[in-house]
């Protein structure tokens, strides 16, 4: 799936990066300064990371 098709409240997987295994719901999208899309997820406990875009997948 590309990032470009996450939405704000998407159930997502993190599928490589620093929080692999990791889900919870998508918040918070922005594009870095770089041109790639950063997310907020937020898991289920309430805990919140940051990753990039291209490491989750949509459930």
């Amino acid at each position: 799936m590309k990032p470009e098709n996450l939405k704000d409240g998407d159930q997502c997987n993190v599928t490589s990066g620093t929080h692999k295994g990791k889900s919870g719901k998508v918040r918070d999208i922005n594009i870095s300064k770089t041109g790639h899309i950063t997310i907020t997820v937020e898991q289920e406990n309430g805990v919140r990371f940051k990753t990039l875009g291209k490491n989750v997948v949509r459930v």
